[in-house]
């Protein structure tokens, strides 16, 4: 009797620590500059998407609530950029007025393009397979020394309209996931290599300083293979980039028509991420840049976590897994103005944006907007589900989570399970002490993101998922998961210097919050 009693004790006293949780940080120990890899880059769909005003607006208050710096997109060489064709002869004609149209607007934005070298002109190819809706050729040049004609001229072209120092800061990426064969690419490795081989040299051509790297791949592929070819070939290589998304079956869905199921594995995305890093400092090319270029919950474009309120948690959890392990991790897009299943027919479809079609913001868009809110220096922090910062000001920030993965396994689909209505359980308190304050009057903003709070989700299926939004509703829809601070309230921190405050918190809420010094 006497062990069954200790036992419920332990139990108990289990039981109540995973329900407290406390971060405790101080003003004055600091954990250096805050590294801002979660911004560096952000994905989109392809080039000809980015000449829509919607899209261009949206890209503008992206860049502005989380400045992202660099953006990256597929089908910059495909035929509906107009970039490339051949006289009767057989002479490459070079034409760029659409590239520019949209490397303005970027630039404008005080944005840069990492420059993904694909997919091939078709007066190029080699055969007629595509992929997509919208058509990128993904075979093999007919004649390689005219794709890397072409990638010069490009590169020249770049220089010759933004300068040699902005192109040197820029990144050239060459293709995207060629081990998915068939799918982005109908060579071989081999072929993949001497794609990559011929596009590099027509970029170092034009500037030896200039960034090229790959290999893109899905699933975090080829990157030992793709350093060994170039070490061993004498091949320039700036950068490894590759791919990871957080479902365990399949690398690609072409039309949104599968079913995926988020990873039970509570280190997935963040595995991948460390073991490319360890790939790189053992290879010959020790310290090469790791760009992740495309990463998400789902590789789909048809999956509701996309749109649910959980992927604003997940998000977070995995970046703050990842830590340095990568030099940049570009969310895998940043709008659902995306074609690549071809155009689609409801507002919420599982998109893989943090902004939907008509610009409505998505719980995901949060994570990066509050990301966004951090302050330059970190804080020393041991918590595993929070960063904590301050800023030249003063203030101290804390983003604060809880990820719990709430999906019931395998035998059930991400596109029947995050469509419902799923309320999130409480997980008990979190509580906040900031010590080292210096005494005065601060302003308190608490932010949020959770289960009906800055869930647009939520608010589509109260109105029974209409097919096409009014007007009326999409301002509605706006004006309710705006991400404006939920509270507000003055306080004040006497001479001991220590702000503290205990937060109910529930599965997969977010909190941000923001101490202000007035």
């Amino acid at each position: 009797m006497k062990k069954l009693l200790i036992a419920a004790v332990l139990i108990t006293s289990v039981h109540l620590m995973a329900q407290e949780r406390t971060i405790k940080v101080d003003y004055n120990k600091s954990a250096g500059k805050l590294n801002t890899m979660f911004k560096e880059c952000i994905g989109a769909g392809r080039a000809n998407e980015g000449l829509r005003a919607d899209w261009q607006q949206q890209l503008a208050l992206v860049k502005k609530e989380c400045d992202f710096k660099y953006i990256r997109f597929h089908g910059l060489l495909s035929d509906d950029m107009a970039v490339y064709r051949e006289d009767p002869k057989g002479n490459p004609e070079y034409n760029y007025q659409y590239v520019d149209v949209l490397f303005d607007y970027i630039v404008s934005l005080k944005m840069k393009p990492f420059v993904e070298l694909g997919f091939m002109p078709n007066a190029l190819a080699s055969g007629k397979e595509t992929i997509f809706w919208w058509k990128g050729n993904v075979t093999p040049p007919k004649d390689y020394k005219k794709w890397q004609d072409l990638i010069k001229n490009l590169t020249a072209h770049f220089t010759e309209r933004y300068g040699a120092e902005e192109v040197k800061t820029w990144y050239f990426e060459v293709w995207n996931e060629p081990n998915l064969t068939p799918g982005f690419w109908t060579g071989t490795q081999a072929e993949y290599f001497k794609l990559y081989d011929y596009a590099a040299r027509g970029v170092k051509a034009v500037n030896k300083d200039y960034k090229v790297g790959g290999p893109a791949t899905a699933g975090a592929g080829w990157v030992p293979e793709t350093i060994d070819f170039c070490a061993k070939n004498n091949v320039p290589m700036d950068f490894v980039s590759t791919h990871t998304y957080g479902v365990n079956q399949g690398y690609l869905d072409e039309f949104g028509t599968s079913g995926t199921v988020l990873s039970p594995d509570e280190n997935s995305i963040s595995d991948d991420v460390i073991n490319s890093r360890k790939q790189i400092t053992n290879s010959a090319k020790p310290n090469l840049e790791l760009h992740y270029t495309e990463w998400s919950s789902s590789y789909t474009p048809a999956d509701p976590i996309h749109d649910s309120y959980h992927s604003a948690a997940y998000i977070l959890q995995k970046l703050k897994q990842v830590g340095n392990a990568a030099n940049s991790m570009s969310y895998w897009v940043f709008t659902d103005i995306f074609e690549e299943p071809g155009p689609r027919f409801t507002p919420f479809h599982g998109g893989f944006g943090l902004l939907n079609t008509q610009g409505i913001k998505k719980p995901a868009y949060f994570s990066y907007q509050f990301l966004n809110k951090l302050g330059e220096t970190e804080l020393q922090n041991s918590d595993k589900a929070s960063w904590t910062s301050k800023n030249a000001k003063g203030d101290v920030q804390v983003l604060l989570w809880d990820f719990t993965n709430t999906h019931p396994g395998e035998k059930v689909w991400n596109q029947t399970y995050y469509i419902q209505d799923l309320p999130s359980k409480e997980k008990g308190t979190v509580k906040v002490e900031v010590d080292g304050l210096q005494k005065g009057k601060y302003t308190l903003e608490i932010y949020k993101v959770g289960y009906k709070v800055n869930d647009v989700y939520a608010d589509y299926l109260a109105l029974n998922k209409p097919n096409q939004l009014t007007r009326e509703q999409v301002n509605n829809m706006k004006k309710k998961n705006n991400g404006d601070p939920i509270a507000t309230e003055n306080i004040t921190v006497d001479a001991k210097g220590t702000f503290s405050r205990a937060f109910k918190i529930n599965e997969n809420d977010v909190v941000f919050l923001n101490l202000k010094r007035q």
